[in-house]
């Protein structure tokens, strides 16, 4: 049990933690306690962004599957939005979706061209045509 105290208002707050194993200490405990928190900020993301709700599997090995590609997706898409909100920091999973996305059309409709641009033309065309459908857009300095 834990006792918080706000030093403010000194209103105090009890709170309660439950554990099964009697030998586990309790700075551990508390340790768990915040850990289930990211657990569950990790599983809204594959549910929301990465289909953990939305498969229709019954059988046990698709739903092994499905439920680790899509927190296989979590650990990937954390990794890389970590690296672009270095340029861009209310970089989000739906911008990184976006990104994607507009990365695979443009190369899509370059392939119908009858010649392919050089490779100068194709990285500007797929940096503008990427940042299309993002939600949070770079503020430009300059």
């Amino acid at each position: 049990m834990i006792v918080k105290t706000n030093l403010k208002t000194s209103k105090t707050a009890h709170v309660v933690l439950f554990s099964s194993d009697l030998t586990l200490g309790y700075d551990q405990l508390i340790d768990y306690y915040r850990l289930r928190f990211q657990l569950e900020f990790n599983f809204r993301d594959a549910k929301q962004y990465w289909g953990l709700e939305d498969f229709m599997n019954v059988n046990e090995q698709p739903v092994y599957n499905s439920a680790n590609l899509a927190m296989f997706m979590v650990n990937v898409s954390h990794a890389l939005i970590g690296a672009m909100r270095v340029q861009w920091p209310a970089f989000s999973v739906n911008d990184l979706k976006a990104w994607f996305r507009g990365q695979k059309y443009v190369v899509e409709t370059l392939k119908l061209l009858p010649v392919m641009p050089d490779s100068v033309f194709i990285d500007q065309v797929v940096s503008q045509m990427a940042e299309l459908g993002r939600v949070n857009h770079a503020v430009n300095t300059t």
